[in-house]
Parts: C-alpha cells; sequence; structure tokens
C-alpha cells in the first residue's frame, strides 16, 4: 500500500467534492498526513492490537487516520457515523477500544453524552492542525495473520457482531479486485477515475478505497448526498461501486423525467422499451430493430451523458440483489453493470462478474480467484480461502457456528449454472415457513411485487406458522394499487407463495427509526415485533371475510 503511494509521488489520488469544487491531495501529501496522524498516535503510547475506534463521514482526513493506525500496528473498527449513538456505543464497549476518533466534535459530543466514561476521544481536526513529527522508531513489520480491522456486521437477525479480518485476507481481496479492474479497464491504456459515495467503514466499500490507492487511481469523493447526481457527472468516472437503491431510482428518475418531456424523444424511447423487452424473451417483432437503433441514435446517448458521464465503461453492484429488469435496463443503454457477492466475514468479496466473460443478468458472476464456493443443506452457499475471515471478535461460539470443518457458512441460499455463475436466492434466516411446511425465501417475490407499484419503498413479507403470505407496505401508496400490483405477481407464483393481505404502513423503514440495518437491510424480526398487532390484525381480518 505505502510502497504503490510512494510510486504514484505528485499524482492526485484522491479527491473530496465539497461545495462545487474539489479538493485534491497527491500521493506524497496523503503520506504526509499519514506521518502526521502516525505522530500523534505514537505520542499515545498504544500497545500494538490496540483497537482505535473510527467513526466519521468520508473525508480525506478519514483515508489519511485509516492507514496511520493501520501502519502502527493497531486495529482499526470503522463505524457508521449515521447509527444512534447508542448502537455506536454499544458496539464500542464491546471492542473496548483505546481511543475515539471522530470525524468532527459533533460525533464526538454525541459519543461523550452516550458514554461519559468513554476512553481517550477526540476529533479528527485536532489531529491534523497539529505540525507533523518525526517518527522516533519504526513499527514491527505486519504478519499475515495480525488482525488489520474489525468491522462490525450489519446484525440483521440481533446484535452486531465484529468481524475481524487480518493482512492476509486483505492482501488477496486488494489483487483479486486489481486484477477484475486490468480486465475492465484494459490496462495500461490510462489511470482511472473513480467515483465514490459508500461509506468507507463497509467492507466492500473500503476494500474499493484500499484497491484504487494501490493501483493510483483518482478517487473522487462524494461528500453531500444532496449532491449526488451533479457531482457523479461532473467526476466523469470509468466506473464506480453502487448499492441496487441507487441504480433503482436512477432508472425511475429517467422514466419520469421522459414522461414529463413528452414529444418524440418519449416516443422513441417508449418503443424502445418494449422493443427491448421483446428482444429479451426472443419475441421480437419485425420494427423493433428500428426503435431500438433510432434510440441509439437519439436517446440513450444523451440519457448516458446526462445520467453518469461519457467516459464510463461499467457499474459495479453489490450489498443486494439487483433486480433482472434493472440489470437489462442499464444494457439497454449501453452500461454493463458488474454485480459482485460477498459478506464482510468474507472480506466484502466471493464472487465478481468477468469483465471479459459473459454476465448472465440475475447472476453475480463465478467466484473469485483462490476461492472455492459449494451448496451445503438447504442450498446454504459455503466458502472457503483466503479471503475467509479467522472469526468474530470475542464471540468463539458465534464464530464456532459458521466455520465448520474448513467451511465458511454463509447463511445465503444459492444455486449455481453450468458455466459456474451464482445466483443469490435470499438468507436462510429470512425464511418464512408457512403452517403447510412449505419454505419461501421473501425476497424475489418482495422483489417482484416493488416492480409493479411505483410509490413504495419496502415489501416485507410475513408468514411464519401461518397459513399464507402477508405483507407490510410502507410508502405514500394507495390500497387499490397494492392490490393490482399484486394481482400481477400472484398469478405468477404458485398457490403457496401468492400474497393474500396487506397493509400499508406509511413512512418507510429507516436507519434512524432502527428497522433498517446500518447498510439499508431490513431488519425482519424488529419490524415483525413493532408490528405485531398489524400482522395479527390482517390475518383476522382475511378469517373474518
Amino acid at each position: 500500500m505505502f510502497a504503490s503511494l510512494e510510486k504514484s509521488g505528485d499524482t492526485v489520488v484522491l479527491q473530496e467534492l465539497r461545495d462545487g469544487r474539489a479538493v485534491s491531495v497527491t500521493a506524497r501529501q496523503l503520506l504526509d498526513q499519514v506521518m502526521t496522524a502516525r505522530a500523534y498516535l505514537r505520542r499515545l503510547r498504544l500497545k500494538r492490537g490496540d483497537r482505535c475506534a473510527l467513526l466519521g463521514h468520508n473525508s480525506i482526513q478519514w483515508v489519511a487516520m485509516d492507514l496511520a493506525i493501520i501502519a502502527e500496528g493497531l486495529t482499526v473498527v470503522p463505524l457508521y457515523a449515521r447509527q444512534a449513538a447508542g448502537e455506536l456505543v454499544a458496539m464500542m464497549k464491546d471492542c473496548s477500544p483505546s481511543l475515539i476518533c471522530c470525524g468532527d466534535q459533533t460525533l464526538v459530543d454525541a459519543i461523550v453524552r452516550e458514554w461519559p466514561e468513554a476512553p481517550p476521544h477526540f476529533s479528527l481536526s485536532k489531529v491534523f492542525t497539529n505540525s507533523r513529527s518525526p517518527l522516533p522508531e519504526a513499527s514491527p513489520a505486519t504478519r499475515e495473520e495480525d488482525i488489520v480491522t474489525i468491522i462490525y456486521t450489519s446484525g440483521t437477525s440481533g446484535e452486531a457482531k465484529g468481524v475481524m479480518l487480518n493482512a492476509g485476507n486483505i492482501t488477496h481481496m486488494v489483487s483479486c479486485t486489481s486484477g477484475r479492474l486490468d480486465q475492465l479497464m484494459k490496462k495500461p491504456l490510462r489511470r482511472d477515475t473513480v467515483f465514490h459515495y459508500l461509506p468507507f467503514c463497509f467492507a466492500g466499500s473500503w476494500i474499493m478505497l484500499l484497491t484504487c490507492l494501490v493501483r493510483g487511481s483518482r478517487l473522487m469523493l462524494n461528500t453531500d448526498l444532496g449532491k449526488l447526481a451533479s457531482d457523479m457527472r461532473g467526476a466523469a468516472p470509468d466506473y464506480f461501486l453502487n448499492v441496487p437503491a441507487l441504480l433503482e431510482r436512477m432508472r425511475k428518475a429517467v422514466d419520469e423525467q421522459l414522461w414529463q418531456t413528452g414529444g418524440f424523444p418519449r416516443m422513441v424511447y417508449s418503443k424502445a422499451k418494449g422493443a427491448w423487452v421483446r428482444r429479451q424473451e426472443g419475441k421480437s417483432r419485425a420494427r423493433d430493430g428500428f426503435w431500438l437503433g433510432l434510440a441509439n441514435q437519439l436517446v440513450f446517448p444523451t440519457i448516458r451523458k446526462k445520467m453518469i458521464g461519457s467516459k464510463l465503461r461499467a457499474l459495479i453492484c453489490g450489498s443486494a440483489p439487483l433486480s433482472v429488469e434493472t440489470q437489462l435496463y442499464y444494457a439497454m443503454l449501453g452500461i454493463p453493470v458488474l454485480q459482485v457477492y460477498g459478506l464482510t466475514e468474507t472480506t466484502a468479496i466471493c464472487t465478481m462478474d468477468d469483465p471479459d466473460g459473459k454476465v448472465v443478468p440475475g447472476r453475480v458472476g463465478p467466484a473469485i480467484a483462490g476461492v472455492e464456493l459449494a451448496l451445503g443443506e438447504n442450498e446454504e452457499i459455503l466458502a472457503r480461502g483466503p479471503n475467509i475471515f479467522p472469526g468474530y471478535w470475542n464471540r468463539p461460539q458465534e464464530t464456532a457456528k459458521v466455520l465448520r470443518d474448513g467451511w465458511f457458512h454463509t447463511g445465503d441460499q444459492g444455486e449455481v449454472d453450468a458455466a459456474g455463475n451464482w445466483k443469490i436466492i435470499g438468507r436462510i434466516k429470512s425464511l418464512i415457513i408457512l403452517g403447510s411446511g412449505h419454505n419461501i425465501a421473501p425476497e424475489p417475490i418482495e422483489d417482484k411485487i416493488l416492480q409493479n407499484l411505483s410509490g413504495a419503498s419496502q415489501v416485507v413479507l410475513v408468514g411464519n406458522a401461518r397459513g399464507y403470505l402477508a405483507a407490510l407496505v410502507t410508502g405514500r401508496v394507495a390500497g387499490e394499487k397494492v392490490q393490482a400490483a399484486l394481482d400481477v405477481v400472484n398469478p405468477e407464483l404458485p398457490h403457496y407463495k401468492q400474497v393474500r393481505a396487506f397493509h400499508i404502513v406509511g413512512d418507510p423503514f429507516t436507519i434512524e427509526s432502527g428497522l433498517l440495518t446500518a447498510n439499508g437491510k431490513l431488519k425482519r424480526d424488529l419490524i415483525a415485533e413493532r408490528f405485531q398487532s398489524e400482522i395479527d390484525g390482517m390475518y383476522r381480518a382475511t378469517k373474518t371475510a
């Protein structure tokens, strides 16, 4: 890592996009900031392996402190700045940090209010306003088995657990991701320009950061989600990491804008979309080629340029399944979407679409180099390789449950095709077991309903030990629209997978309400508990009817 930064020298490697301007640092300047942070940490006389909580929004200073903690032989514990202070304090108490580094004084104050006895704490500005001090001595070299970071899992089914990742895990993963990006960029044509908006405290986002630093890429950081669209266009990236929710929003925004624009562009766009769908289904009509050709000349290039810029080679998508419809939509525009699958426990990645291979919509690509995947009981995906974590922090029993006979049990249901491309069906813990004994993965059905229900934010299926499925629907949407969506989806499903009742909640589930994890996944158990009376009411009403 540091050798790569030395080699990059005066090349700009990081840019913060703030208030319409870019604040840049070269590799040499970043190394200077890392040395300043290392000197600050060295004066605190911490012991090798001590935990250091790093709590803040993405910034150049965050990156410098992260690298400094690692270089000093300490263990960085990155935390999500948007989480409730109580949840953050619970995780910090679990890992017993020797110090807490916060992005700003507001975060410091929030932690101290919740945890008056907190260990030494400070804002990053205090570190970097100090003058650089010489390091008294070199830190010991990092060994492969040394724990570099503890990243807390989402905690969809309970208390978050600290995933320990060692130097060997990270070295292997950065090598794999860099190799895939070489394929995408057709190295050595030019340096990559990468746009980034996902918090660095998430494993996949952090691996992207490290990969960019090793590659000498220019990583452009969005610091205001309200300016995400304009920053994205201004960055004109070669690629960037995404979650499905953003790609869905971008697709819907294009549809709405063209609908409002009307006229000839909307007609061509609508005709081309219909032609594209028919082509995927093998039902092309005589004039479909004409409309697609016209759209490729007059409409699609404008959409690509306004949406993302003209240089984009691909979108990379992970963290949750991306709908086939959305992946095909971007393919229609000429934008490949490369999917990635993995968990924090697998150093973020197990599979990755091959830019030179056949990308199969709805699948997440083949296993990456050095990683072996297999199917276990209930079609559970099992993984082993140098990317598998050594265990959970201070939880040997939890570790033993998932690391058995050399395999990591992911908890995800999957399937694999003859070409080795994997598909993720859903979480085993999310399975709904009806009173009839049928096991149902809710995620695919929820996605289908959402695709047919504009205005809805979330659909959550329930029905454990019940006679049929029901759904909680969030968002400002009328009951008639929900029923219309069910009337479209239900006939395509076997009887036991059909949704027979629903309840509209209104306000979407959020991180702040405690019903979503830090990276936006549903906390199904808590949702079921909080809406128990509404769920019971759905089943009583159906019986009465």
